[in-house]
């Protein structure tokens, strides 16, 4: 069965991508990561290469997270597939009828998202989970080109502040006559322009879905569940 065209745009995108070589650093400690391996996963094969977006073509909501984890989606090659940032992320969707299952293991494992697309500003993953703003800054064309083949997109759902900066950075490179937008904050609802100067659209924001803030009580899965809520409520009403 033929793809729809915005599925054709996303696999071709997806395959540039994923060839990317624009950043020493990352190239170097992504590849680096793939090589040595943790011993869990000591018979697998990593990604090691850059991480495209994953979900449906037609969303409404685009969740922006930061980086592909070194051991979760830099191995698996797919956004926030096998870590327990993941776990977290995957329930919720599930919990909110956006995702088909709870859990992501691996690129072939079933999932399937509903009116969601995941991606990221930063497309290698960064050691100590930070990206150089150089290195956010030559990641942006990717970042751009893929929002702009969401046609549908309502809403963004930044988890973390530095998806929340870029999704805004974005924004007033294509409306520089903007106001800015509020600090990051958890909960945050906001109207930007979209970043391919095509109209606005809200901005939500949420703490990351990372151990660091799930495991310390900072983020709760109730918490979390609001969150989805609400970018389910404003992409209702566009």
């Amino acid at each position: 069965m033929k793809l729809p065209a915005t599925e054709r745009r996303l696999l071709a995108l997806a395959e540039e991508i994923s060839a990317c070589c624009a950043c020493p650093r990352l190239v170097a400690w992504r590849q680096q990561v793939a090589r040595d391996k943790r011993r869990a996963y000591r018979d697998e094969t990593y990604w090691g290469r850059p991480v495209p977006g994953f979900g449906d073509g037609s969303a409404r909501i685009v969740i922006v997270g930061l980086a592909p984890a070194a051991h979760g989606a830099n191995r698996t090659g797919r956004m926030f597939t096998g870590d327990r940032s993941g776990d977290f992320l995957y329930a919720a969707l599930h919990r909110a009828g956006l995702a088909s299952q709870p859990v992501s293991t691996a690129k072939n494992d079933g999932l399937a998202l509903r009116d969601v697309f995941i991606t990221a500003p930063c497309r290698c993953a960064p050691p100590d989970n930070a990206p150089t703003p150089a290195e956010l800054r030559t990641c942006r064309p990717w970042f751009r080109r893929e929002l702009g083949m969401l046609p549908r997109a309502r809403v963004f759902l930044a988890l973390g502040k530095i998806g929340y900066d870029a999704l805004t950075a974005a924004a007033r490179e294509t409306h520089p006559r903007a106001e800015r937008s509020p600090p990051f904050a958890h909960g945050v609802a906001t109207r930007i322009g979209h970043p391919t100067g095509r109209g606005e659209i809200w901005l939500l924001a949420s703490y990351h879905v990372s151990q660091q803030n799930t495991q310390t009580g900072r983020l709760t899965p109730a918490m979390f569940d609001a969150v989805v809520r609400r970018a389910v409520e404003l992409a209702a009403v566009g």
